[in-house]
């Protein structure tokens, strides 16, 4: 039997998470010179964008109206990797900054799959895990490439 104040606090973690995916992408894409990584950054943060609503969805199945604002800690991210690009360490600041919230929410998914939820809300943090997942390996990489370059 899953708890409904876990499967609660679980999914408000995931919103948080998304939510400063979804800003961070998006402060990010208006951020960077290099089209396509625009492009990218603006793709994800619309998926960042239908995760949220999926798990505000699952979180008001359960009886809560859930918080869809982001933390404070993205908000003082976004600042920092604003700052960085503001005296011209380019793109690849950015990918620095962008892979760092990655790990967030790549930590935040790990986690939560661990949990004991309602087979429904498991199998769709399954599905976005695996976008969450493909995206930190994605921007770890572009970073890693942008290093090496």
């Amino acid at each position: 039997m899953t708890d409904k104040s876990n499967a609660l606090d679980v999914l408000s973690e995931l919103i948080e998470v998304c939510k400063d995916g979804q800003t961070g992408y998006t402060h990010a894409a208006g951020i960077v010179d290099d089209a396509k990584l625009k492009s990218y950054f603006q793709e994800e943060s619309l998926e960042r964008t239908r995760f949220i609503q999926d798990l505000k969805h699952a979180s008001e199945n359960l009886g809560q109206q859930p918080d869809t604002s982001g933390s404070v800690a993205g908000a003082l991210h976004r600042l920092w990797f604003e700052a960085k690009a503001d005296i011209g360490l380019g793109d690849q600041s950015v990918l620095n900054s962008v892979e760092q919230g990655e790990d967030r929410a790549k930590h935040a998914y790990e986690k939560a799959l661990k949990e004991n939820l309602p087979a429904d809300i498991s199998h769709m943090l399954h599905q976005q895990a695996q976008g969450i997942f493909a995206a930190h390996d994605y921007v770890r990489d572009l970073r890693d490439k942008g290093k090496a370059a």
